[in-house]
């Protein structure tokens, strides 16, 4: 996972400047009243995470297609 992570890096500075950038496919994720987002770090990982006060906080690194 931190290889995944590191090679994706433009993803994270992507990130800090705008979160609805189009590479990362930002998503508010399903029920929405709860306002958790994900977004990709390749096609198989994706971050989960909520916005606090303007800031974004990861709380789960997720296999997207593992059941």
């Amino acid at each position: 996972m931190l290889i995944s992570l590191r090679k994706n890096g433009i993803r994270q500075s992507f990130f800090n400047k705008d979160i609805r950038h189009s590479s990362l496919r930002v998503e508010l994720l399903e029920p929405r009243w709860r306002g958790i987002y994900s977004f990709r770090i390749d096609n198989k990982y994706r971050v989960l995470f909520f916005i606090v006060d303007g800031i974004a906080e990861v709380f789960k690194i997720t296999n997207h297609y593992k059941k």
